[in-house]
């Protein structure tokens, strides 16, 4: 209910009242979107106009996926570091420092909807306008141990 606006517009058209009412629905999942238009469309038939929709970016939405590139930039980079150290024979220890360098972030709409101006793409279009992409780069520096600590620390 909360994402969620109605306007209803009741007027009299020679004998008989005619009410109009337009709902505007803010999701979250675009499925449960489709799943909600083709309900109304198949219960209300002709009597319903579904417009597009307006894709957008929620600041909090765009704060999680900073975050989640930063941590699979981390992630990424511990595992190279892994395979370099598994190549020497070497075993790699805990982060000694992390820092992010740089973080980029391109395509997208965020908190505000897609003007009307671009009524005529496609939905797929639409949806590719929309997409926000984000890149982190990472330098970290890791514990490197030897094979000789591995074989003290089991006995």
């Amino acid at each position: 209910e909360e994402n969620m606006t109605v306007t209803e517009d009741f007027s009299r058209v020679e004998n008989t009242y005619q009410m109009e009412a337009e709902v505007c629905i803010t999701f979250s999942d675009f499925g449960i979107m489709q799943k909600v238009c083709n309900l109304l469309v198949e219960k209300l038939g002709t009597s319903v106009t579904i417009s597009p929709p307006n894709f957008y970016h929620t600041p909090e939405a765009l704060d999680t996926l900073r975050r989640q590139v930063c941590v699979a930039a981390v992630r990424n980079t511990r595992r190279k570091a892994q395979e370099v150290c598994q190549l020497f024979g070497q075993s790699l220890g805990k982060p000694l420092l992390i820092r992010e360098e740089e973080t980029k972030e391109w395509g997208g709409h965020i908190d505000s909807p897609v003007s009307n101006s671009l009524d005529s793409l496609t939905l797929q279009e639409r949806i590719q306008n929309a997409t926000a992409y984000a890149s982190c780069r990472v330098f970290a520096v890791f514990e490197i141990q030897g094979k000789e600590n591995k074989r003290n620390k089991l006995l």
